[in-house]
Protein backbone atom coordinates (compact mmCIF):
# COMPACT_ATOMS: atom_id res chain seq x y z
CA UNK A 1 0.00 0.00 0.00
CA UNK A 2 1.37 3.43 -0.97
CA UNK A 3 1.33 6.01 1.84
CA UNK A 4 -0.14 9.40 1.05
CA UNK A 5 2.07 12.45 1.35
CA UNK A 6 -0.24 15.08 2.83
CA UNK A 7 2.20 17.82 1.86
CA UNK A 8 1.27 17.28 -1.79
CA UNK A 9 -1.98 19.05 -2.77
CA UNK A 10 -3.30 16.28 -5.06
CA UNK A 11 -2.78 13.69 -2.32
CA UNK A 12 -4.00 15.96 0.46
CA UNK A 13 -7.21 16.73 -1.44
CA UNK A 14 -7.90 13.87 -3.86
CA UNK A 15 -11.55 14.91 -4.09
CA UNK A 16 -10.48 18.32 -5.46
CA UNK A 17 -7.84 17.11 -7.92
CA UNK A 18 -10.30 17.05 -10.84
CA UNK A 19 -11.58 20.58 -10.17
CA UNK A 20 -10.48 23.34 -12.55
CA UNK A 21 -8.08 25.87 -11.09
CA UNK A 22 -9.70 28.95 -9.59
CA UNK A 23 -7.87 32.24 -9.92
CA UNK A 24 -6.45 33.42 -6.59
CA UNK A 25 -6.76 37.22 -6.41
CA UNK A 26 -4.06 39.32 -4.77
CA UNK A 27 -4.74 39.95 -1.09
CA UNK A 28 -5.42 43.55 -0.08
CA UNK A 29 -3.18 45.33 2.43
CA UNK A 30 -5.51 44.68 5.38
CA UNK A 31 -5.19 40.89 4.97
CA UNK A 32 -1.42 40.46 4.94
CA UNK A 33 0.36 39.06 8.01
CA UNK A 34 4.00 38.58 9.01
CA UNK A 35 5.77 35.23 8.78
CA UNK A 36 5.97 33.36 12.11
CA UNK A 37 9.53 33.60 13.49
CA UNK A 38 9.29 34.46 17.21
CA UNK A 39 10.76 32.37 20.02
CA UNK A 40 7.29 31.94 21.49
CA UNK A 41 6.11 30.51 18.18
CA UNK A 42 8.98 28.02 18.13
CA UNK A 43 8.33 26.98 21.75
CA UNK A 44 4.65 26.29 21.04
CA UNK A 45 5.54 24.39 17.88
CA UNK A 46 8.04 22.25 19.79
CA UNK A 47 5.48 21.37 22.48
CA UNK A 48 3.01 20.32 19.78
CA UNK A 49 5.66 18.14 18.12
CA UNK A 50 6.83 16.57 21.41
CA UNK A 51 3.26 15.53 22.23
CA UNK A 52 2.54 14.38 18.65
CA UNK A 53 -0.47 16.69 18.40
CA UNK A 54 -2.17 18.18 15.37
CA UNK A 55 -3.43 21.77 15.36
CA UNK A 56 -6.07 23.34 13.16
CA UNK A 57 -3.74 26.35 13.07
CA UNK A 58 -1.37 24.41 10.78
CA UNK A 59 -3.77 22.00 9.08
CA UNK A 60 -6.19 24.73 7.99
CA UNK A 61 -3.42 27.22 7.14
CA UNK A 62 -4.63 29.89 9.58
CA UNK A 63 -3.14 33.34 8.86
CA UNK A 64 -2.94 34.13 12.58
CA UNK A 65 -0.68 31.22 13.55
CA UNK A 66 2.36 33.45 14.10
CA UNK A 67 0.55 35.81 16.47
CA UNK A 68 -1.28 33.12 18.43
CA UNK A 69 1.62 30.68 18.80
CA UNK A 70 3.97 33.48 19.86
CA UNK A 71 1.64 33.88 22.88
CA UNK A 72 1.50 30.13 23.53
CA UNK A 73 -2.05 29.77 22.17
CA UNK A 74 -2.82 26.83 19.88
CA UNK A 75 -6.06 25.14 18.88
CA UNK A 76 -5.69 21.39 19.32
CA UNK A 77 -7.19 19.25 16.56
CA UNK A 78 -8.04 15.80 17.87
CA UNK A 79 -8.91 12.50 16.15
CA UNK A 80 -6.24 12.74 13.48
CA UNK A 81 -5.52 15.04 10.57
CA UNK A 82 -7.67 13.38 7.89
CA UNK A 83 -11.33 14.39 7.56
CA UNK A 84 -14.17 12.30 6.12
CA UNK A 85 -15.74 15.39 4.52
CA UNK A 86 -14.57 17.35 1.50
CA UNK A 87 -15.74 20.94 2.02
CA UNK A 88 -14.56 23.10 -0.88
CA UNK A 89 -13.22 25.89 1.36
CA UNK A 90 -11.19 23.74 3.76
CA UNK A 91 -7.48 22.91 3.68
CA UNK A 92 -7.69 19.93 6.08
CA UNK A 93 -6.84 16.67 4.29
CA UNK A 94 -9.71 14.45 3.10
CA UNK A 95 -9.85 10.65 3.07
CA UNK A 96 -10.09 7.59 5.32
CA UNK A 97 -8.87 8.49 8.82
CA UNK A 98 -6.72 6.32 11.07
CA UNK A 99 -8.13 4.59 14.16
CA UNK A 100 -8.55 6.76 17.24
CA UNK A 101 -5.55 7.14 19.53
CA UNK A 102 -6.71 6.29 23.08
CA UNK A 103 -3.75 8.16 24.57
CA UNK A 104 -4.43 11.41 22.72
CA UNK A 105 -6.67 13.01 25.42
CA UNK A 106 -3.84 12.62 27.94
CA UNK A 107 -1.29 14.14 25.58
CA UNK A 108 -3.58 17.10 24.90
CA UNK A 109 -4.02 17.64 28.63
CA UNK A 110 -0.24 17.48 29.14
CA UNK A 111 0.32 20.09 26.41
CA UNK A 112 -2.35 22.39 27.89
CA UNK A 113 -0.63 22.16 31.28
CA UNK A 114 2.84 22.73 29.83
CA UNK A 115 1.68 25.75 27.81
CA UNK A 116 -0.09 27.10 30.90
CA UNK A 117 -3.27 27.81 28.95
CA UNK A 118 -6.00 29.65 30.83
CA UNK A 119 -8.40 28.97 27.96
CA UNK A 120 -8.05 26.09 25.50
CA UNK A 121 -9.87 25.39 22.25
CA UNK A 122 -10.33 21.77 21.15
CA UNK A 123 -11.55 21.03 17.64
CA UNK A 124 -11.48 18.00 15.35
CA UNK A 125 -11.86 16.66 11.88
CA UNK A 126 -15.24 15.18 10.91
CA UNK A 127 -15.30 11.48 11.75
CA UNK A 128 -18.34 10.08 9.93
CA UNK A 129 -16.64 6.67 10.15
CA UNK A 130 -17.30 6.52 13.92
CA UNK A 131 -20.69 5.58 15.39
CA UNK A 132 -20.69 8.59 17.70
CA UNK A 133 -18.75 10.93 15.39
CA UNK A 134 -16.00 11.10 18.02
CA UNK A 135 -18.23 12.52 20.78
CA UNK A 136 -16.79 10.26 23.51
CA UNK A 137 -13.24 11.20 22.44
CA UNK A 138 -14.18 14.87 22.90
CA UNK A 139 -15.59 14.06 26.34
CA UNK A 140 -12.46 12.16 27.37
CA UNK A 141 -10.29 15.08 26.25
CA UNK A 142 -12.37 17.55 28.26
CA UNK A 143 -12.14 15.35 31.36
CA UNK A 144 -8.37 14.89 30.95
CA UNK A 145 -7.83 18.66 30.73
CA UNK A 146 -10.05 19.25 33.76
CA UNK A 147 -7.92 16.74 35.70
CA UNK A 148 -4.55 18.26 34.76
CA UNK A 149 -5.56 21.94 34.58
CA UNK A 150 -8.69 22.42 36.70
CA UNK A 151 -8.61 26.22 36.43
CA UNK A 152 -8.46 26.26 32.60
CA UNK A 153 -11.65 27.07 30.72
CA UNK A 154 -12.45 24.81 27.78
CA UNK A 155 -14.00 25.63 24.42
CA UNK A 156 -14.93 22.89 21.97
CA UNK A 157 -15.42 23.42 18.24
CA UNK A 158 -17.21 20.25 17.19
CA UNK A 159 -18.37 18.56 14.00
CA UNK A 160 -22.10 18.43 13.28
CA UNK A 161 -22.58 14.75 14.30
CA UNK A 162 -24.90 14.51 11.29
CA UNK A 163 -24.37 10.78 10.76
CA UNK A 164 -23.86 9.82 14.41
CA UNK A 165 -26.02 7.62 16.58
CA UNK A 166 -28.46 9.35 18.97
CA UNK A 167 -26.86 10.76 22.09
CA UNK A 168 -23.60 12.00 20.56
CA UNK A 169 -24.28 15.65 21.31
CA UNK A 170 -25.41 14.81 24.84
CA UNK A 171 -22.09 13.04 25.46
CA UNK A 172 -20.13 16.23 24.74
CA UNK A 173 -22.47 18.54 26.63
CA UNK A 174 -22.43 16.26 29.72
CA UNK A 175 -18.62 16.66 29.86
CA UNK A 176 -19.37 20.37 30.49
CA UNK A 177 -17.13 22.45 28.27
CA UNK A 178 -17.41 26.16 29.02
CA UNK A 179 -18.14 27.07 25.40
CA UNK A 180 -19.76 24.90 22.73
CA UNK A 181 -18.86 26.10 19.23
CA UNK A 182 -20.01 24.71 15.92
CA UNK A 183 -19.57 26.80 12.79
CA UNK A 184 -22.33 27.30 10.23
CA UNK A 185 -19.52 28.49 7.89
CA UNK A 186 -21.73 30.19 5.26
CA UNK A 187 -25.25 31.14 4.23
CA UNK A 188 -27.67 28.25 3.50
CA UNK A 189 -27.81 28.89 -0.25
CA UNK A 190 -24.08 28.17 -0.61
CA UNK A 191 -24.12 24.85 1.27
CA UNK A 192 -24.39 22.64 -1.87
CA UNK A 193 -21.15 24.07 -3.27
CA UNK A 194 -19.24 25.10 -0.12
CA UNK A 195 -20.26 22.52 2.50
CA UNK A 196 -21.91 19.70 0.53
CA UNK A 197 -21.67 17.06 3.27
CA UNK A 198 -23.49 19.21 5.84
CA UNK A 199 -27.03 20.56 6.35
CA UNK A 200 -27.57 24.16 7.44
CA UNK A 201 -30.65 23.59 9.58
CA UNK A 202 -29.15 20.49 11.20
CA UNK A 203 -26.16 22.57 12.32
CA UNK A 204 -28.45 25.33 13.57
CA UNK A 205 -30.59 22.83 15.47
CA UNK A 206 -27.45 21.28 17.02
CA UNK A 207 -26.57 24.61 18.62
CA UNK A 208 -30.13 25.23 19.72
CA UNK A 209 -30.22 21.81 21.39
CA UNK A 210 -27.06 22.58 23.39
CA UNK A 211 -28.98 25.40 25.08
CA UNK A 212 -31.92 23.08 25.74
CA UNK A 213 -29.60 20.54 27.37
CA UNK A 214 -27.69 23.15 29.40
CA UNK A 215 -29.02 26.73 29.35
CA UNK A 216 -25.90 27.96 31.22
CA UNK A 217 -23.45 26.80 28.52
CA UNK A 218 -22.17 29.49 26.16
CA UNK A 219 -22.80 28.74 22.48
CA UNK A 220 -20.82 30.13 19.60
CA UNK A 221 -20.85 29.91 15.81
CA UNK A 222 -19.13 31.55 12.88
CA UNK A 223 -19.29 32.19 9.17
CA UNK A 224 -16.88 33.26 6.47
CA UNK A 225 -17.65 36.04 3.99
CA UNK A 226 -16.28 36.46 0.51
CA UNK A 227 -17.64 33.11 -0.70
CA UNK A 228 -20.42 34.61 -2.83
CA UNK A 229 -23.01 35.56 -0.21
CA UNK A 230 -24.72 38.96 -0.03
CA UNK A 231 -25.35 41.23 2.95
CA UNK A 232 -28.99 40.21 3.30
CA UNK A 233 -27.94 36.56 3.50
CA UNK A 234 -25.50 37.34 6.32
CA UNK A 235 -28.16 39.28 8.24
CA UNK A 236 -30.55 36.33 7.86
CA UNK A 237 -27.93 33.98 9.34
CA UNK A 238 -27.64 36.37 12.28
CA UNK A 239 -31.41 36.17 12.82
CA UNK A 240 -31.31 32.37 12.57
CA UNK A 241 -28.49 32.22 15.13
CA UNK A 242 -30.33 34.46 17.56
CA UNK A 243 -33.50 32.36 17.17
CA UNK A 244 -31.31 29.41 18.27
CA UNK A 245 -30.12 31.50 21.26
CA UNK A 246 -26.47 31.55 20.16
CA UNK A 247 -24.40 33.88 22.36
CA UNK A 248 -21.29 34.60 20.28
CA UNK A 249 -20.89 35.10 16.53
CA UNK A 250 -17.63 35.29 14.55
CA UNK A 251 -17.32 36.60 10.99
CA UNK A 252 -14.07 36.44 9.03
CA UNK A 253 -12.78 36.75 5.47
CA UNK A 254 -12.55 33.53 3.47
CA UNK A 255 -9.04 32.95 2.12
CA UNK A 256 -8.53 30.44 -0.67
CA UNK A 257 -5.96 27.76 0.36
CA UNK A 258 -5.12 26.63 -3.20
CA UNK A 259 -6.29 27.02 -6.82
CA UNK A 260 -8.41 23.86 -6.38
CA UNK A 261 -10.47 25.33 -3.55
CA UNK A 262 -13.61 27.47 -3.75
CA UNK A 263 -12.72 30.81 -5.27
CA UNK A 264 -12.68 34.07 -3.34
CA UNK A 265 -15.67 36.03 -4.59
CA UNK A 266 -14.39 39.29 -3.13
CA UNK A 267 -12.45 40.78 -0.23
CA UNK A 268 -14.83 42.36 2.25
CA UNK A 269 -13.57 45.71 3.55
CA UNK A 270 -12.88 46.46 7.22
CA UNK A 271 -15.70 49.01 7.09
CA UNK A 272 -18.18 46.32 6.01
CA UNK A 273 -16.99 44.08 8.85
CA UNK A 274 -17.60 46.94 11.30
CA UNK A 275 -21.12 47.23 9.89
CA UNK A 276 -21.72 43.50 10.40
CA UNK A 277 -20.48 43.78 13.99
CA UNK A 278 -22.85 46.66 14.72
CA UNK A 279 -25.79 44.77 13.19
CA UNK A 280 -25.00 41.62 15.17
CA UNK A 281 -24.83 43.46 18.49
CA UNK A 282 -28.11 45.13 17.56
CA UNK A 283 -29.69 41.70 17.18
CA UNK A 284 -28.74 40.72 20.73
CA UNK A 285 -25.51 38.71 20.61
CA UNK A 286 -23.53 38.87 23.83
CA UNK A 287 -20.25 38.86 21.90
CA UNK A 288 -19.29 39.51 18.27
CA UNK A 289 -15.94 39.30 16.50
CA UNK A 290 -16.09 40.54 12.91
CA UNK A 291 -12.81 41.46 11.21
CA UNK A 292 -11.02 40.25 8.07
CA UNK A 293 -8.66 38.04 10.12
CA UNK A 294 -11.24 36.77 12.62
CA UNK A 295 -11.20 33.00 13.01
CA UNK A 296 -13.13 30.80 15.46
CA UNK A 297 -10.27 30.54 17.93
CA UNK A 298 -8.63 33.92 17.36
CA UNK A 299 -8.27 35.71 20.74
CA UNK A 300 -10.60 33.05 22.16
CA UNK A 301 -9.36 33.44 25.72
CA UNK A 302 -9.81 37.23 25.83
CA UNK A 303 -13.15 36.89 24.08
CA UNK A 304 -14.33 34.32 26.62
CA UNK A 305 -13.64 36.74 29.46
CA UNK A 306 -15.61 39.45 27.63
CA UNK A 307 -18.41 36.96 26.93
CA UNK A 308 -18.69 36.11 30.61
CA UNK A 309 -18.68 39.80 31.57
CA UNK A 310 -21.38 40.54 28.97
CA UNK A 311 -23.65 37.87 30.45
CA UNK A 312 -23.15 39.25 33.97
CA UNK A 313 -23.94 42.75 32.74
CA UNK A 314 -27.09 41.50 31.02
CA UNK A 315 -28.28 39.74 34.18
CA UNK A 316 -27.56 42.80 36.31
CA UNK A 317 -29.75 44.91 34.01
CA UNK A 318 -32.61 42.41 34.08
Amino acid sequence: MTLRDLRMPDQRHPEKAHRPDQEQPKKPSWIRVKAPISEGYKKTRDIMRENRLSTVCEEAGCPNVGECWSQGHATMMIMGEICTRGCTFCNVATGRPDTLDAFEPGRVAHAVQKLGLKHVVITSVDRDDLDDGGAEHFAQTIRAIRHRSPSSTIEVLTPDFLKSKPGALETVVEARPDVFNHNLETVPGLYPTVRPGARYFHSLRLLQKVKELDPTMFTKSGIMVGLGEDRQGVLQVMDDMRAADIDFMTIGQYLQPSPKHHRVDRFVTPEEFAGYEKSAYGKGFLMVSATPLTRSSYHAGDDFARLRDARMAKFSRA
